[in-house]
């Protein structure tokens, strides 16, 4: 693939990208390199110039079949693999992506927008989650189970589904396709990946360098729009979707996969909570809610998208919150010192853009931002937003917004928080600032989402299970849970004596 650079720095990278020769990217599909059906391409933008980065194969359903039929080939023998095989596999693709973490941030920067040192982090975490799973197969175990009569063993096994398809969304590409791939993978499941098509290329670079040790048919990647990913749901051929993205396209998933009882694995975004306790530090709570709602322009599905401040401090709260969000800086993800890049299309920029003004035309008061920056009239920009003035009839306290937005409420009572915090129709993720642990016990055992943040916003474990509860969908990625989800079970009932039996008891 004529465009991939060795070098690490972005622009070095580009320039690859501008001169490469004419020969586009291609697909992964039974171990080999393969076009689209027909040659067929769509275009890659780069959401920071709104300029043109590469083209990738424009994959149609004939294409997706194909991966379907590798996959299925590769299963056989791959989920016969051993421990130790499995373990080497994922070590090894680990490996790779730590050995080419430059290119990998420096592409996900270009057709992502994120800043590059939070795609190196991306990389970090990405070959973590290999590594993980390729120790943590080693264990994974069915059991023995009490039998009824002396000559009979009884077992519960734990065996691989088949073949997984997994579509993964824009804003984690790499980071979210692994916490898909690896724990497939170490199954002993085979995988056909979907990337979006806002960020194919780095997918496409990830099955190139990272895993061309495996055998032909355990991973491929293929690239297009919905009509392919609607195939790999609606395949007799695959067994499991995987699936990260919103809550419409995941219903949809859910009902086509009904129709044949296909298990399907979802993870369907949020509208996360921030509580800030009276008794918060704020030299530390507010460097932390901006990180928490801004990380990635605040397109990140736990990103917090409402704060909730108590009464007393939330307006010393809110006007430090507003000096340290002028402070950061807004550009391309590729510039150094830069905090907040794009937005990954123009689509998504209008809807941050819907649900500011929404507020301000119902009177809320935009204290910083709420436009796009005037200094950077290409891209897909928009500065980061603080919000007062708010309340749960608002757009922008209901629905998710997956942008640069901070919209803040006072409360009075813990009691108050609490009930705002669960008054949502997602349940993915919540945080909370507070030295005090009666709060943090009511907080733990009453807010009802999936992964919960106290002091230490948004850190992931790959040990500690994620996902979410409501409209969030209820899986669960990474942790015991995250490989658990990948098997199933199969109970064997074996008597060995060989003895006749009167089958037919009289009554």
């Amino acid at each position: 693939m004529a465009f991939y650079c060795t070098k690490s720095a972005i622009c070095n990278l580009q320039s690859a990208i501008l001169s490469k020769e004419p020969a586009m990217p291609e697909m992964h599909i039974d171990g080999a390199a393969a076009p689209a059906a027909g040659g067929a391409t769509f275009a890659v933008i780069n959401p920071a110039t709104e300029e043109l980065i590469d083209h990738a194969p424009h994959a149609g359903p004939e294409d997706a079949r194909l991966a379907v039929e590798a996959a299925n080939r590769a299963s056989r023998e791959w989920r016969r693999a051993g421990a130790h095989e499995r373990a080497e596999a994922l070590h090894a693709i680990a490996q790779k992506i730590r050995a080419h973490t430059e290119d990998l941030a420096a592409l996900l920067t270009l057709e992502g927008g994120k800043p590059t040192n939070e795609n190196r982090d991306e990389m970090a975490w990405s070959a973590s989650c290999f590594d993980y799973y390729a120790e943590l197969q080693r264990n994974s175990r069915g059991r023995v189970i009490p039998s009824v009569e002396p000559s009979q063993l009884a077992m519960v096994l734990k065996e691989p589904y088949g073949v997984v398809a997994a579509i993964v969304p824009w804003n984690y590409p790499i980071l979210l396709m692994s916490w898909k791939v690896a724990p497939a993978l170490a199954a002993g499941n085979t995988v056909v990946l979907k990337p979006s098509e806002m960020t194919p290329l780095s997918a496409l670079m990830f099955a190139e360098r990272c895993c061309d040790h495996l055998p032909p048919g355990v991973i491929n990647v293929i690239t297009g729009y919905g009509d392919v990913g609607r195939e790999l749901v609606v395949s007799p051929h695959t067994h499991m979707v995987a699936f990260t993205g919103s809550f419409a396209t995941g219903r949809e998933i859910a009902r086509l996969a009904a129709e044949r009882v296909k298990r399907t694995h979802l993870e369907l975004g949020g509208k996360d909570a921030f509580i800030v306790a009276d008794d918060a530090d704020l030299d530390v709570a507010v460097p932390g809610v901006a990180w928490a709602a801004l990380l990635n322009a605040g397109q990140v599905c736990t990103s917090t998208e409402r704060v909730y401040v108590q009464e007393r401090i939330a307006r010393r709260f809110t006007e430090r919150l507003v000096d340290f969000v002028r402070s950061l800086r807004l550009g391309p993800g590729s510039e150094p010192g830069v905090d907040i890049g794009p937005l990954v299309g123009a689509k998504y920029r209008a809807k941050v853009e819907e649900h500011v003004e929404e507020a301000r035309a119902r009177g809320a008061q935009i204290l910083t931002g709420g436009r796009r920056p005037p200094q950077l009239p290409r891209g897909y920009f928009y500065e980061p937003t603080v919000l007062s003035g708010v309340d749960h009839s608002y757009r922008i306290m209901r629905e998710e917004t997956f942008g640069p937005t901070i919209p803040i409420m006072p409360y009075g009572s813990f009691n108050e928080a609490i009930a705002l915090a669960n008054d949502s129709d997602y349940g993915l993720g919540a945080n909370l600032y507070t030295n005090d642990p009666r709060k943090v016990k009511q907080y733990f055992e009453e807010v009802k989402a999936g992964t919960l943040w106290v002091n230490d916003p948004l850190t992931d474990n790959d040990a500690g299970p994620f996902g979410g509860m409501k409209l969030s969908g209820g899986s669960r990625e990474l942790g015991e849970e995250g490989l658990e989800a990948f098997l199933e079970t199969k109970h064997v009932h074996w008597d060995f004596s060989m003895e006749k039996k009167a089958w037919w008891y009289p009554y």
